[in-house]
């Protein structure tokens, strides 16, 4: 390696790494390494450059705890996070959106019908729909993990300090005989991705804003099927074009309308809607 320049240091640290052939370690970790070579010369990365993208790495791993994953934030702004659903939707199955860097895998179970936001102000609105999969066939039994922001555009999960419970506001349900899911919550609001740490920084240095379009998460899962990470939007609302993390599909939109008197409603739900949405789930099989 004595005689190793920039141009020979890229093969050189691919061979040192003694991965097996035809492994995706290897195509992963080459391709890695191949890219962020080329990066770096064609940039003639300075050495104050290198060091600041070095320390901005480490004040998002500073930053992050097990509430707050800065390095998915970074990837979601940055637009990773998007391009890897859209790569990794399967036909006819819904689209994948953000995941976020909120999500609790210990969410509450709750029965269809119940109110995830209880005592909170905001309209209140049914959320119904169905799980099949790319057959038209329901999913019975189908798990409906979802959790999302107040009305005013805040996670219960960012307000600890001041009482809240991190745990309102998500729930996980189970879908019925014919993978129907309902319940009620807040209609949430845009927000801005947290701006206080290292991606904030990012985004005021790139003249950025940080607004999210209004949304609620989910995770589907099924057995024998592939689980789906999604966000479900409202039409004509403020982002929706331009979302900071580039969450929206087309596929993804639904409409809100109110409730009539003469609407036909789920007889056990534990609070009375104001508007409601309907979305249905569609999965794609394992494999």
């Amino acid at each position: 390696m004595r005689d190793i320049n920039q141009y020979s240091i890229t093969e050189a640290v691919k061979d040192s790494f003694k991965t097996q052939d035809g492994s995706r370690l290897k195509v992963l970790l080459e391709a890695f390494i191949k890219h962020l070579h080329d990066y770096t010369r064609e940039t003639n990365l300075t050495h104050e450059e290198w060091m600041g993208v070095l320390m901005f790495l480490y004040d998002c791993g500073k930053i992050s705890t097990p509430e707050r994953h800065e390095f998915i934030l970074l990837s979601d702004v940055l637009g990773w996070s998007a391009l890897v659903d859209m790569i990794n939707t399967r036909g006819g199955a819904t689209e994948g959106s953000n995941l976020g860097p909120f999500y609790l895998d210990d969410a509450p179970v709750k029965a269809l019908g119940a109110h995830i936001a209880p005592g909170r102000p905001g309209a209140v609105v049914l959320v119904q729909g169905q799980v099949r999969d790319t057959l038209g066939n329901p999913l019975p039994g189908a798990i409906v993990d979802t959790w999302q922001a107040d009305a005013a555009g805040t996670y219960p999960i960012q307000e600890q300090a001041s009482g809240q419970d991190k745990y309102d506001l998500r729930a996980k349900l189970t879908a019925d005989a014919e993978g129907k899911y309902w319940y009620t919550t807040v209609l949430p609001k845009p927000y801005t991705v947290p701006y206080d740490g290292p991606v904030g920084r990012l985004l005021r240095a790139g003249n950025r804003h940080s607004w999210r379009a209004a949304h609620l998460h989910y995770i589907v899962r099924a057995a024998g099927m592939r689980s789906i990470t999604t966000e479900l939007f409202f039409e004509n609302t403020d982002y929706i074009d331009n979302d900071a993390v580039f969450g929206v599909r087309r596929s993804l939109i639904g409409k809100i309308t109110p409730v009539k008197k003469s609407d036909s409603l789920p007889v056990d739900l534990e609070q009375e809607p104001d508007a409601k949405i309907a979305f249905d789930f569609v999965l794609a099989p394992e494999g």
